[in-house]
């Protein structure tokens, strides 16, 4: 069944899909019902806390080759806004209005220009408080990963 409504997913919820913790088995569930957008550093961001946690190991060096090998296969399937002159605008103009900090405000405004550019109301995935809050205050449709 391939899934016909956008969902932007940030990284809190894209690296719950690789990694076993709370909130995993819902974040499989939206990445199955939802066509999977997000910003065009997802991968890198993904990759950095994969990363780190291999280093302090929380992750095998088995495990986080498998994972690197998966996140490869899954980017086929992802969707990406890239970070231009209008996201770098509008993050500019979040940070400042906000106080969020760059990756937030980067995910929240790639979100905005998709939905901008598309005249699709999306929802706004994430399982970070900062960007649930901005979003919240944005009027974005949230979907919540605890």
């Amino acid at each position: 069944m391939r899934q016909t409504r956008w969902a932007y997913f940030d990284t809190s919820v894209l690296v719950k899909r690789y990694v076993k913790e709370q909130g995993s088995a819902a974040s499989r569930r939206l990445l199955q019902r939802y066509r999977f957008l997000s910003l065009a550093i997802a991968p890198v961001e993904v990759l950095s806390v994969l990363n780190r946690r291999w280093r302090v190991g929380d992750l095998t060096q088995r495990d986080f080759s498998a994972i690197r090998s998966r996140l490869r296969k899954d980017r086929h399937y992802w969707e990406l806004v890239e970070v231009g002159e209008i996201v770098l605008n509008r993050a500019e103009e979040l940070a400042h209005k906000s106080g969020l900090r760059t990756l937030d405000a980067l995910h929240l405004a790639s979100a905005l220009t998709f939905q901008a550019a598309s005249g699709l109301t999306i929802p706004f995935i994430t399982a970070d408080v900062g960007q649930r809050k901005a979003t919240e205050t944005l009027g974005l449709d949230l979907i919540w990963v605890e």
